[in-house]
């Protein structure tokens, strides 16, 4: 075992010790059922051949996080029985906004939580941050609002993964499109100039986001009856984070390796800092943070070959249909309505050919058919998506359009947010389920 290794696992260790009313039940020597060394059964087991094996240490490195939570948030989450959730959110939110000093008698743990947040990182370039911050605002703006659904469906194709959403309620429509839209309001936010400076608002929904994990893992570890750490480990660890935080990395290294290249542009650098540093606010460890192309496609593919493939219907496919029937915009007025429609066939065809490799008999057999007039809309949408996405990188490559293109997609993304909108980042104890539906199904 290597000294980081060995470090990872203190620790981990750790966590029943500093945190008994969290962690106190569980044996961290035990490695959940949702673990796997044999990548032939994992999630990655249909493409892993098109992969190198990834270095032995970083499998390592994943399957000891496997079983880390957050200790700094989780720390702070803890204190829900002495202050009660909502004043937890309340001085959270202030010690973002105003600074720490500004919450009278902040407790230690919030005080570690904010100092935490506010260290950078010696490999931390705040101007390749802003630089990929702006680069991102072009996608953000015009792209995403027609796939974000689309791609938030793919954290569902796991049932050891998927299970923490399906206990908080996300299997009722409107649950599951506050859902998707809070998590299409952190990606955005973090995009705005500025954001993910402290007391910026990316800085700040980072915060919250942890807040609102830790508080899943507390309300899960201890109150939700069938939750089975043997099975299914500690709920949202770490290694949980790095698909939603690294997929448009991993995918912007994947074609670079194909395509024979090994080093980054500089705007490319630009954007994996960004994306990296946003994972670094989220709580991510900083040995799961990879800055080569290569590096970032093996420790993604550490991460996923390590996951025991399982589709439990009544987990899995329960959240699909639930996000996919999700009305998600602000209003019922006809324009509303009209991008609903559209989105709705749109998020089907991302969701199939991004994720279900375009298998539409995969589709189907999860309540999610497919037409060719679905495959129609998402042509056109996808032309003409791809037309503006070139107009603008057009105006943002041109002196004298540049700076005003990008006050445009700034714009856009306020709009954006707008709609989405006020992010509340928070789960309600009261609405778990029991684990059971999904947790008496876990042969292999």
């Amino acid at each position: 075992m290597s000294d980081v290794t060995a470090s990872i696992h203190a620790r981990i260790a750790q966590q029943g010790a500093t945190l008994p009313a969290m962690y106190g039940d569980v044996d961290f020597s035990v490695l959940p059922e949702r673990y796997t060394e044999d990548v032939s059964v994992s999630s990655i087991a249909s493409y892993a051949d098109k992969f190198p094996t990834p270095p032995a240490d970083m499998v390592d490195r994943v399957r000891a996080y496997t079983m880390l939570g957050d200790v700094t948030a989780d720390a702070y989450a803890a204190l829900m029985g002495e202050y009660g959730f909502k004043k937890l959110v309340d001085m959270l939110q202030t010690a973002c906004d105003k600074g720490i000093e500004a919450v009278p008698d902040a407790p230690p743990e919030l005080v570690a939580l904010i100092a935490e947040m506010e260290t950078r990182p010696d490999w931390l370039n705040m101007e390749l941050v802003r630089e990929g911050a702006r680069l991102n605002r072009l996608p953000m703006a015009v792209a995403a609002p027609w796939m974000i659904r689309g791609s938030f469906l793919a954290t569902f194709l796991n049932k050891y993964t998927a299970l923490p959403m399906a206990l908080t309620g996300t299997l009722s429509g409107t649950t599951a499109a506050r859902r998707v839209n809070e998590t299409a309001t952190f990606f955005t936010v973090t995009t705005l100039p500025g954001a993910m400076e402290p007391h910026g608002e990316g800085f700040k929904a980072a915060a919250m986001v942890r807040l609102m994990h830790s508080m899943v893992r507390f309300n899960v570890l201890r109150r939700v009856k069938g939750w089975d750490v043997s099975v299914y480990g500690i709920p949202i660890p770490q290694v949980d984070q790095m698909p939603a935080g690294l997929i448009d990395v991993f995918l912007l290294a994947y074609q670079m390796v194909a395509d024979g290249r090994t080093e980054f542009t500089a705007e490319e650098r630009a954007r994996v800092e960004f994306s990296r540093y946003r994972c670094y606010l989220l709580g991510l460890p900083e040995d799961l943070l990879m800055d080569t192309p290569q590096g970032i496609i093996d420790i993604m593919n550490a991460r996923g070959g390590s996951i025991r493939d399982g589709f439990d219907d009544a987990t899995c496919g329960a959240l699909v249909r639930a996000t996919l029937a999700a009305y998600m915009p602000p209003d019922r007025s006809f324009g509303s309505r009209v991008f609903d429609a559209i989105e709705k066939r749109f998020s089907r065809i991302v969701f199939i050919q991004q994720f279900l490799g375009g298998d539409r008999k995969a589709a189907a057999d999860m309540g999610v058919p497919v037409s060719n007039l679905d495959y129609a809309v998402a042509a056109v949408m996808g032309t003409g998506i791809a037309l503006k996405m070139a107009a603008y990188k057009l105006a943002l490559a041109t002196p004298g359009l540049k700076g005003l293109a990008d006050r445009r997609l700034t714009g856009k993304i306020r709009k954006l947010l707008a709609r989405y909108g006020h992010a509340e980042f928070t789960t309600d104890a009261g609405a778990y389920r029991p684990a059971t539906p999904a947790g008496a199904a876990h042969s292999h």
